[in-house]
């Protein structure tokens, strides 16, 4: 029987309507919590571990790379504050995100088309799908150079290549989600040793990092400089995060109870902090490694990832430096993919409730974004796809706050959330980081197109 209507419109838990199926449905509920006196702490920290670090994979893509190498090769070690203070902002927003699916069964998606009228659900899908796009654009491209970076392949060939991981995603889905899982935390790791090695090779001042994660008054007044600080907490929290993280921790068998849902928020907000930190990690390796390389040899205007490339090994007097380097952004790239689609197919199901073949999804998404990047490649070659990869970020920073205003709205509603609705500190910490993300974002659009 449906719930009685209140005279807003809305069902008696804050809802307009019923959410009519699980988010993700083919892995909702599909991996077993241990339960039992004897289960300890480990264990089931195991058991929840995964989808931090599906959703750490948007925080070190081929977008964030740009700004991290040339805030490192123009300013020294200074921005590194601007890296810390921008993922602690995310921790807290995908803790939010992760408290909304495991509460009300819901995705973020799903959310927005049960409390929003159909034509402002419909404006959100649009708006998500060109964020998504945008996404999808950055890691066609970034696999590209990397493509080109290690084996020479001409970009055009590069970016028709990264199609055929329709093909390898379909494999995995129909593998079980715990596979896909590993393949990204493997990737990361990857990502993650290659950037360590490089930082090893770098030799940086340890004092001059230790001075950069703090804040600096200079970052303000200096317009070029608060310019790239924009640019790298603007990249930083993507919109699909959002989406893609509320569906996962749904692949969880927790219990349905107050107490099963408590455990697992607990268990997920530590397994995406810990992610996150390892995203905070390798963002800040990236700039790292170009200001000890670049900044230390007069280099300052490094901003282009393949002239990093070319200049990490003669500078560093490594030869392997640039095969990491260039290792790890196709790490990156490929890993972004996987973690891009499935947002794709969250969010198409979650607003429409109509789902596609996750092949057939992938392909409108990867054809869409594989289309720009081919002519622009073709008509401009490298300058061309650098300049692409910029925009995709303004295009993700336009969107990010259509994301992040209806997460805090609903986490933040006693009727939506019951008992687990955001005390008064968090509603506070989260709507001030909301209209810090929001008045951030439209000054960087504002920059961007001047």
């Amino acid at each position: 029987m449906e719930s009685k209507l209140t005279r807003h419109g809305a069902d008696s838990d804050g809802w307009r309507r019923a959410s009519p199926r699980p988010s993700l449905p083919e892995a909702n509920a599909t991996l077993p919590v241990p339960q039992g006196v004897g289960i300890g702490f480990w264990r089931k920290l195991l058991a929840f571990s995964g989808p931090g670090y599906m959703v750490a994979v948007g925080y070190m893509d081929p977008g964030n790379w740009a700004t991290d190498i040339a805030g490192g090769s123009r300013f020294n070690y200074t921005l590194l504050s601007v890296i810390m203070i921008s993922n602690l902002m995310a921790i807290l927003l995908q803790a939010l995100a992760l408290r909304l699916g495991i509460v009300t069964g819901r995705d973020l998606a799903q959310a927005c088309r049960d409390h929003f009228s159909r034509p402002v659900s419909f404006v959100l899908w649009v708006l998500c799908e060109i964020a998504i796009i945008a996404c999808d654009l950055a890691e066609v491209i970034g696999s590209a150079i990397a493509l080109n970076l290690l084996f020479g392949i001409p970009l055009v060939w590069g970016v028709c290549i990264t199609a055929a991981d329709v093909i390898i995603l379909l494999t995995l889905q129909n593998r079980g989600f715990r596979l896909l899982e590993a393949i990204v935390i493997t990737m990361v790791l990857t990502v993650g040793v290659c950037f360590a090695i490089e930082i090893v090779m770098a030799r940086p001042d340890a004092f001059g990092i230790a001075r950069g994660f703090i804040p600096s008054p200079q970052i303000i007044t200096n317009p070029a400089m608060l310019y790239i600080a924009i640019g790298i907490l603007g990249a930083t929290v993507m919109p699909h995060n959002l989406y893609l993280h509320s569906s996962i921790v749904q692949t969880r068998n927790y219990e349905q109870t107050p107490k099963g849902k408590r455990e697992a928020i607990k268990f997920a907000t530590i397994d995406s902090t810990v992610a996150l930190m390892f995203a905070l990690f390798i963002n800040s390796a990236i700039l790292i490694v170009a200001a000890a390389t670049f900044y230390r040899s007069g280099n300052y205007q490094v901003a282009e990832i393949q002239d990093a490339y070319q200049l990490l090994s003669p500078l560093l007097g490594v030869t392997g430096a640039s095969t990491l380097f260039a290792v790890a952004l196709l790490a990156s790239g490929q890993n972004s993919t996987l973690t891009g689609t499935l947002a794709g197919q969250i969010v198409m199901e979650g607003f429409l409730n109509i789902r596609l073949p996750p092949w057939l999804r992938r392909l409108i998404t990867r054809l869409i974004a594989i289309v720009p990047a081919v002519i622009v490649t073709m008509l401009y070659g490298e300058s061309g796809t650098a300049k692409l990869l910029v925009f995709s970020q303004v295009v993700l920073s336009m969107q990010l706050s259509f994301a992040v205003f209806p997460l805090v709205m609903f986490t933040s509603d006693k009727t939506k959330m019951g008992e687990f609705v955001n005390p008064l500190w968090r509603k506070i910490l989260a709507w001030a980081v909301a209209v810090v993300i929001a008045s951030l974002n439209v000054w960087l659009l504002v920059q961007t197109f001047r």
